[in-house]
């Protein structure tokens, strides 16, 4: 084995999560042999991934989709929301269009599929770090396409009367629109997780939404809210 010497202080550190043992350490060991990189741990299920990154406090975590206890999905979501500093990009080999939206609006930074290149998937790590956000270009062509079709059906809304928020609501929705996670916008607003969680069910509830990326297109569309 080549020593490739400490990685330096200001490393990107990387938590790995595969439930596949051979691609897992295959990746390890070359994201290791990688410049400016430091792998500083390993998950096989979802349970243990959430647990690592909020041991570890990483800056990315690579995570699959397929994974038992808990699926890549629920633990970017449960990771988004303790560790919202921890980058998610999601390395799996769907191409399911409910996959790459429901990751999405779980907090994930990146989708991308398994047939990259090792090499390409340390420069992704390096764009996540950055703040970049990164689709692998056949998931990017059904992302685009889906948020048409949200424009379009909030298009469709118009004719309808808008419904009246409460200024506690437009507040949370501002705050969504910025990117912001449930804890981040209860410590904003000085009210606890669970209420935020409630105004955030409220709003979907009264502009017949399904998700927070929804509430946000249609909140643009009515003007509910100007986002810069």
């Amino acid at each position: 084995m080549v020593d490739v010497g400490a990685p330096p202080a200001d490393a990107i550190r990387v938590v790995v999560c595969d439930d596949h043992a051979l691609f897992r350490r295959g990746l390890v060991l070359v994201l290791q042999g990688e410049p400016g990189l430091e792998v500083v741990g390993e998950a096989e299920d979802g349970e243990a991934a959430v647990r690592l990154v909020e041991e570890l406090g990483p800056d990315v975590v690579l995570m699959d989709v397929r994974m038992p206890r808990l699926n890549g999905i629920e633990a970017t979501r449960a990771i988004t929301e303790a560790v919202p500093s921890a980058k998610v990009v999601i390395l799996t080999v769907s191409e399911a269009e409910d996959d790459l939206f429901e990751a999405v609006k779980a907090g994930a930074a990146g989708y991308l599929l398994k047939e990259i290149s090792i090499d390409e998937v340390a420069s992704a790590v390096r764009c996540v770090a950055s703040g970049q956000s990164l689709v692998s270009p056949t998931m990017a062509a059904k992302l685009l396409t889906e948020f048409t079709n949200l424009a379009r059906r909030a298009e469709e809304r118009q004719a309808v009367p808008v419904p009246r928020l409460t200024e506690r609501e437009l507040e949370v929705l501002r705050l969504v629109a910025q990117g912001l996670s449930n804890r981040e916008i209860a410590a904003d607003l000085y009210i606890s997780e669970n209420t935020v969680k409630n105004h955030v069910r409220n709003i979907l509830e009264k502009l017949h939404l399904h998700s927070r990326m929804e509430a946000v297109v249609y909140a643009v569309r009515e003007k509910l809210l100007d986002i810069r």
